[in-house]
This record gives C-alpha cells, sequence and structure tokens, in this order.
C-alpha cells in the first residue's frame, strides 16, 4: 500500500493506483472547478480530455497519466 495525501488529508492505495483513481477512491472524484463554477472529473482516462488535472507536488499533472507515490501530495482545485 501507498500512502498520499489528497487535498490535506491522508489516503492509503494499492500499488500501480493512478492519482485519477485515488480522486475517485478517497475524495468525490473530481479534480477541478471549470470557469463556469461546475465540478470536473476525469473523462477519457488517456489524457486527452485535459478534465483530470490536479496539482501533484506543486507542479500541474494529468490524474489519469500519473501513477501514486509514497508521500505524494495532491490537491484538486476547488
Amino acid at each position: 500500500m501507498i500512502e498520499l495525501c489528497l487535498n490535506g488529508r491522508g489516503l492509503q492505495v494499492a500499488t500501480g493506483t493512478t492519482v485519477a483513481a485515488a480522486l475517485a477512491l478517497g475524495g468525490d472524484g473530481t479534480s477541478r472547478t471549470s470557469v463556469s463554477g461546475q465540478r470536473r472529473a476525469p473523462l477519457c482516462g488517456m489524457g486527452i480530455c485535459q478534465e483530470c488535472r490536479v496539482t501533484i507536488d506543486g507542479q500541474r499533472r494529468l490524474a489519469c497519466q500519473t501513477l501514486c507515490r509514497e508521500g505524494m501530495q495532491v490537491e484538486t482545485q476547488a
């Protein structure tokens, strides 16, 4: 198991889990807020739609293309 921090809360996930899957497991499944105020979530699962953008260890990344690592800090855009 890997422990990471999702929006300030600890979360344990299995090795090989993507950050997008961790969002679904440990939160409401959303990754950001659109310019119109709607919460958005990963859609395509292959990095094309860009809906899964999150901040990981201070850098913007695609959650569906990033595997969870021990101690990773993930922040969704509220």
